[in-house]
């Protein structure tokens, strides 16, 4: 059983899904509703060939407390109901967390895709429940090398451990035909040279003096350039009450779909972000990446890649750098980031379930 929450965790899932398909073994899917707004979820259902969920819980937004005390009851009675012999989650949401300790608590095995990557920052819900989900699981799939050693300082043991690549690289290698940038400039009306910004982390976006502070910078990278911007719902309303959509050459945009999204992506000239996902895909499109945060769970993305952390007030200078040299020039692709991270994940699942 595959518990998916938010759109990350859909790009992961799609590769692993669809490999275990084509190994004969049966699936089923839960979508917790934790995005539930359909330019958040359904339309990446669409765009990656994922099949319908079995089950829609519908939790909606909340607060952390609230959110994960719904997802609580509705996996483990699921569980219960379905008795799945093994539960996969992704990535680091609390429908990941959730549903690990859901499955552990009632004594069925758990299965973390994209295991063992660490901030060290315990500020972030995402830490906490990146942390809490690798005790409980039985298989962490990790996508980088440094993630085994953050597990074995944390006492998993490694026969639990296996290095498979990224699935999220696995969706954006099948799908680098379709991402056409120059329908993307098109539909959005976007210059031949533009910059991205995505923008959604709670220390980012959800005080007002802070949102504010930000918005002023991207009004100066705005001046630069032309600045496309989807607007996740978290600190949409604080976002443009601090005025983000006042610079003419500001591009506000609701959420894009899988492939619009990832268009628009490979066809800037920078990507100015805070997600952690979009940190790994610039490092395979070659799209110089500047990190609006203070670290980053995923440094392989600066070691072999694009990316590079700022603060606020870097991001103008850092862009300016950007746009003048014009080329992300030579990189590498970090191991096993290859397209064959679900296979390897499913063979690795079968051999554990003894099928």
């Amino acid at each position: 059983m595959h518990v998916l929450g938010a759109r990350p965790n859909f790009v992961k899932a799609a590769p692993v899904i669809r490999a275990l398909g084509e190994r004969g073994a049966h699936q089923t899917v839960v979508h917790t509703g934790q995005h539930y707004d359909e330019r958040m979820s359904d339309v990446f259902f669409r765009d990656l060939g994922l099949p319908e969920p079995d089950v829609n819980l519908g939790v909606g937004s909340g607060g952390h407390a609230e959110q994960t005390a719904a997802l609580l009851v509705g996996l483990e009675r699921e569980f219960l109901d379905r008795a799945p012999a093994l539960v996969v989650v992704y990535g680091d949401v609390n429908s990941t967390v959730a549903a690990a300790l859901a499955a552990a608590k009632i004594h069925i095995p758990v299965a973390h895709v994209e295991a063992g990557l660490r901030s060290f920052d315990m500020t972030m819900p995402e830490e906490v429940n990146r942390r809490l989900t690798d005790q409980l699981s039985d298989l962490c799939f990790v996508t980088s090398p440094e993630a085994i050693g953050h597990l074995a300082g944390e006492g998993v043991p490694t026969g639990r451990i296996h290095l498979v690549g990224n699935p999220m690289i696995d969706t954006l290698l099948a799908n680098l035909d379709r991402f056409d940038v120059a329908a993307a400039r098109a539909a959005h009306g976007l210059p031949e040279r533009y910059v991205l910004a995505t923008l959604h982390r709670p220390a980012n976006v959800d005080d007002p003096a802070t949102a504010g502070a930000l918005v002023g910078h991207l009004h100066g990278v705005a001046d630069l350039a032309d600045v496309v911007i989807p607007v996740h719902p978290r600190g949409r309303a604080t976002l443009l009450a601090a005025g983000l959509a006042d610079h003419p050459r500001l591009h506000v945009l609701d959420p894009l779909g899988y492939v619009d999204f990832l268009a628009a992506v490979r066809g800037a000239a920078a990507v100015v972000t805070d997600s952690g996902g979009l940190q790994e895909e610039t490092t395979i499109l070659g799209v110089p990446c500047l990190t609006v945060r203070p670290n980053t769970e995923r440094p392989v993305t600066i070691t072999h890649g694009t990316n590079r952390l700022v603060t606020f007030e870097e991001v103008v200078p850092a862009v300016r750098k950007a746009l003048e040299a014009g080329t992300a020039g030579e990189r590498r692709t970090p191991p096993l980031w290859d397209g064959a991270a679900g296979p390897r994940i499913a063979d690795i699942i079968l051999e554990f379930l003894g099928d």
